[in-house]
């Protein structure tokens, strides 16, 4: 090898690695013969799914915008005992930035293409249809009659449901005990629709002017209502945020409403970005300006609409086990799970109440440890009407994965008068 090949390659290897994003998602393999990390794309912006085996999952910690190629072939040759691993490591390194799970150019161009073709669609495309539920028509309606074959009731001054958000077919009993309380008479109301932002951005509010669109139909939105929130809440609102395109709480939940009442319903989808920052370091969510700002937009108009709204909440409670972070696996209504059941209901209790400070200073115990993906939508709904008042109509657990567990519940809200 000659001197300026020897200076390209050790400059080559002692460049910095890219950093790995933050906004991907991480399991366990569910392949059995490919043990190891599957790792997605959240946002979809990449449409690639990767299995890193076993063997190289600890190599992941090098791509963190500090440690070069050489620290990534040093632990590559350690773990696999050879001095040959240039092939090894340049797979790998291709096969992330490639996918786009990379902070580099690529991944750049997916995020803004993605977001330009949001932006510039006519509609909100179904993105769950063919996965959690059946894309083709006769067999979606064949499975929404199934999960709602109980007769539907009434509840008198019913002015708000909450529902799961999970996947219906693990959640449908509980979907039904929510649905089934709605009446024909609350069909040319606009729903006011409160989903969890799983990937927004934190003490913000996503909305979108496109109709939701699912198999059943398209479902447009209250232009009027979500123009005046915008600009009431300037500064608070993300208009067209990307994240409606990919995101289930909304979808679900509008999916259901199509069931009951047909596709030419009313929305307003809103999305409600974490109150991480209340949960971690104290204070109410609407010490931060932009969260007071929206809240008190969204009381002022619910006072104003009145009776011309409905409330529809799409939320998940408890996430724990492997899947979250836990280092223990959780089976539904079993040893600690009964414990967090108990806890659950300590909120719900409070949030049925109208009490939504007593419920966030719940949220808030142990710094929400769990991971109650439906706070931020619970509490800006209870600030919003605090006339509301809750009964419980069904509590359930589900194990997403034989070793986790989400907890939802299917909640009838009245007005107190």
């Amino acid at each position: 090898m000659t001197a300026l090949h020897a200076d390209y390659d050790e400059r080559r290897m002692a460049r910095r690695l890219p950093r790995l994003r933050a906004n991907l998602d991480f399991m366990p393999s569910p392949v059995p013969e490919k043990p190891g990390l599957l790792i997605r794309d959240a946002y979809h912006y990449s449409d690639t799914t990767l299995i890193i085996p076993a063997l190289l999952v600890e190599c992941l910690t090098f791509f963190d915008g500090e440690a070069t190629e050489l620290d990534l072939r040093a632990a590559l040759v350690k773990l696999t005992g050879e001095l040959e691993v240039g092939a090894i490591q340049r797979h790998l390194i291709e096969t992330l930035e490639s996918s786009g799970f990379l902070e580099t150019e690529t991944y750049q161009r997916l995020k803004e293409t993605r977001h330009r073709e949001f932006a510039e669609a006519p509609r909100r495309e179904p993105s769950h249809a063919g996965s959690a539920y059946p894309n083709e028509l006769e067999a979606l309606r064949n499975t929404l009659n199934g999960y709602m074959k109980s007769e539907m009731g009434t509840r008198p001054g019913l002015m708000g449901i909450a529902a799961p958000h999970v996947s219906p077919e693990g959640g449908w009993q509980t979907y039904q005990a929510a649905y089934r309380l709605m009446s024909p008479e609350y069909r040319d109301r606009t729903f006011v629709v409160l989903g969890t932002s799983h990937y927004g951005e934190p003490e913000r509010f996503g909305l979108t002017r496109k109709p939701f669109a699912t198999p059943l139909g398209e479902s447009p939105v209250d232009q009027r209502l979500t123009g005046w929130l915008a600009e009431r809440a300037d500064g608070s609102v993300r208009m067209e945020d990307y994240c409606h395109s990919i995101e289930h709480s909304i979808e679900f939940q509008v999916l259901f409403l199509q069931h009951v009442y047909g596709p030419d319903i009313r929305i307003l989808p809103i999305l409600c970005g974490s109150f991480g920052r209340s949960v971690q370091f104290g204070g109410r969510p609407e010490s931060s300006d932009d969260v007071r700002r929206f809240l008190d937009a969204l009381g002022e108009m619910a006072e104003r609409e009145g009776d011309r709204l409905f409330w529809v909440l799409g939320i998940d409670m408890a996430h724990m086990g492997r899947r979250y972070g836990d280092r223990f696996a959780a089976v539904a209504d079993r040893g600690l799970m009964a414990e967090v059941a108990a806890r659950d209901r300590a909120r719900i209790e409070r949030a049925s109440a109208g009490d939504a400070d007593g419920f966030w200073a719940l949220v808030q115990e142990q710094r929400d440890d769990l991971k109650w993906c439906g706070s931020a939508p619970l509490y800006t709904f209870l600030k919003a009407v605090p006339q509301a008042r809750g009964t419980l109509e069904r509590y359930a657990q589900w194990n997403i994965d034989a070793q986790s567990v989400v907890s939802f519940a299917g909640i009838g809200f009245t007005k107190q008068s």
